[in-house]
């Protein structure tokens, strides 16, 4: 018995968070001694979502709110507070330490309710350049795709895609060609919010 009662209480602690949503109640969610790093695949936050922030037994601070192109939100309380960047965990946190001094114990949840921010780009020698928006994770070769493949005089082995960090542009090369022969030393990577396609 003791060892099943264990067994139980181990399920407990290591069973994952729902994908896209966080609750205050949550097991083992305190903001103290957490990791606030988020993790591989995490859905980011970003301008232009919309979110569904709710507040229990609170109706006045429950609502649905875009994201700003500043990537800031504005709550009634709160005022203005940023939320691009941030996993959906992360911003439920940080919205329970603001509240804490205007509700006791307050019970929040963050719900990503539509995905607006993640834009990729695909200029140069392709049938149709662009900015497309995405729902979900995409390749380099679905983003090209999506442009309708290349033109006759595209130079495959050459695609940079151009990466936004910060104030500065990472240059990532991707050569077309090795990914179809299936070079190990090329792979058709995800790409990020932000992220431009350059095909030369």
């Amino acid at each position: 018995m003791r060892f099943c009662h264990l067994f139980c209480v181990a399920l407990l602690i290591l069973a994952p968070a729902i994908p896209g949503s966080a609750s205050a109640g949550e097991q083992g969610n305190a903001l103290q001694g957490r990791d606030q790093a988020p993790g591989l695949g995490e859905y980011r936050i970003g301008p232009e979502d919309v979110l569904q922030i709710s507040v229990w037994k609170n109706d006045a601070m429950s609502q649905t709110v875009p994201v700003r192109p500043d990537g800031k939100l504005s709550l009634p309380l709160l005022n203005e507070v940023q939320a691009a960047g941030l996993t959906p965990m992360q911003l439920r946190d940080l919205l329970v330490k603001k509240l804490v001094e205007y509700v006791p114990a307050p019970e929040v949840s963050v719900i990503v309710r539509e995905v607006h921010s993640f834009k990729v780009s695909v200029i140069g020698e392709v049938k149709t350049t662009g900015r497309h928006e995405l729902k979900s994770r995409a390749t380099v070769l679905d983003a090209l795709a999506l442009a309708g493949g290349f033109t006759e005089f595209a130079s495959r082995a050459r695609i940079v895609i151009l990466r936004p960090e910060g104030a500065a542009i990472k240059r990532i090369p991707f050569n077309y060609n090795r990914v179809i022969a299936g070079d190990g030393e090329q792979q058709n990577f995800f790409l990020q919010p932000g992220d431009i396609v350059l095909v030369p």
